[in-house]
């Protein structure tokens, strides 16, 4: 890989970031479509059904990739350094922090849209759940 490429690469990437983030935050849907903010506080609700095995949109390995996205974030070891870097150095975290928001509200609203439609089982017999 030359050093063109590994750039064009890591541009791409950013972008990418970028796009997801910009989405998350501007989607304007049908009226009745949840905001960014009924998005965000429907994270922690997401994250239990996910732990229990209720909403079975969100697997394993993108848990993983969230969970990583945090780690990178919050751990003293970075792969570019601020110390040495600057203003560069916050790019790459950046990147990781605009994907991991972005990828949690796109996530968040497809939960919310999995819950609404989802029956809920209640002594013994299914009905959708409207809240």
């Amino acid at each position: 890989m030359t050093a063109a490429s590994a750039t064009a690469g890591r541009r791409a990437g950013r972008t990418a970031a970028f796009a997801t983030l910009f989405r998350a935050l501007t989607r304007r849907g049908r009226p009745g479509e949840p905001g960014p903010v009924e998005r965000f506080r429907a994270l922690p609700a997401m994250a239990g059904d996910a732990w229990r095995g209720t909403y079975p949109h969100l697997g394993k390995g993108r848990v993983a990739l969230f969970l990583m996205a945090v780690a990178y974030l919050v751990s003293p070891v970075d792969l570019v350094p601020e110390a040495f870097l600057t203003v560069f150095g916050l790019g790459d975290d950046a990147v990781v922090a605009m994907w991991l928001g972005g990828a949690l509200l796109v996530e968040a609203d497809r939960y919310l849209g999995w819950r609404r439609t989802a029956p809920v089982v209640v002594d013994g017999q299914a009905q959708v759940d409207r809240t």
